[in-house]
This record gives C-alpha cells, sequence and structure tokens, in this order.
C-alpha cells in the first residue's frame, strides 16, 4: 500500500520504452522505510575508461506531470568505486531518452553491462520561484559562511 503524504494520490509516470530490452525505473525496497529513488537502468554495454566522463543511454522516455521533474543521484556502490552523475535535472516538459551522464573519477577503467543499475532517479515536485533583486539580505546565524564552516 502507498502511503500518501498530504492526501494526494501517487505520482504517476508514463514511461516509453525506446528498445524493447530496456527496463523501467522501480524501487528496490518499498513501503513505509522504502527508497527515494528508484533504480535506473543501461540498456547496453559500455567501457567507463578513467577519468572519462560518457552518457549512457537507459533505453526510456519519461511523461511527468507539469507539477513533477526528476533529478539523477548517484548510486552509493559506483560511487564507491569512483563514478559519479553529472547533469541530473529532468525536467517535466523534457520527452527525449533518459541518459545518464556519468565520470569515472577512479584509476581504473569500470565496465557497463546492459541491465546494471547506473544511477537513481529522484522524483521532486517542481516549484516555480519568483526572484526578487534586493539591495540587502536579512542577517542570519550562519551569514556568508560557506564550506567547511561547522569546522568538521
Amino acid at each position: 500500500m502507498t502511503e500518501v503524504v498530504g492526501g494526494q494520490g501517487p505520482v504517476r509516470i508514463k514511461v516509453l520504452k525506446l528498445r524493447p530490452d530496456a527496463e523501467l525505473p522501480r524501487y528496490a525496497h518499498v513501503g513505509a522505510f522504502g527508497d527515494l529513488a528508484a533504480d535506473l537502468y543501461a540498456v547496453d554495454a559500455a567501457l567507463l575508461e578513467a577519468g572519462a566522463t560518457m552518457a549512457v543511454a537507459t533505453g526510456i522516455a519519461l511523461e511527468f506531470p507539469s507539477t513533477h521533474g526528476a533529478l539523477v543521484e548517484d548510486r552509493s556502490g559506483l560511487a564507491m568505486r569512483g563514478v559519479t552523475t553529472l547533469a541530473g535535472v529532468i525536467d517535466p516538459g523534457y520527452r527525449g531518452e533518459i541518459k545518464v551522464v556519468v565520470t569515472n573519477l577512479s584509476g581504473a577503467a569500470v565496465e557497463v553491462k546492459a541491465g546494471d543499475r547506473i544511477a537513481q532517479l529522484r522524483i521532486v515536485r517542481r516549484i516555480e520561484a519568483e526572484f526578487d533583486e534586493v539591495s540587502e539580505l536579512v542577517e542570519a546565524p550562519r551569514g556568508a559562511k560557506g564550506f567547511g564552516s561547522t569546522g568538521k
């Protein structure tokens, strides 16, 4: 049973297989304490050389409602091997193939096999903000302290 927050039904996302061997995104763990993001799968094998960046095809296209989009995130197992994702925003109006841009930060080539989980797809609600130019900002305890500001 899907737990719904705020009385809304589950978000329905249409998936078009561009290739018959493509896999739909899916959650490895579901339920009350399930995964935050669904797995995305490579549709082709690829060799990601050390230091290289490439787009890995998933063989699917998505149709989001206008209220939602997605972020493409790392898989922790690949990140431990030095493979990280880049360019991970999918807007609601995009209808092309989902390709995962990955970079191999390790010193060795990494093999991706067809059917491997290569990234995670986190569904997000789209919020359109208005940006107002001001002459100053209200002071906050953190102020302008950035990277490493906690001392840890």
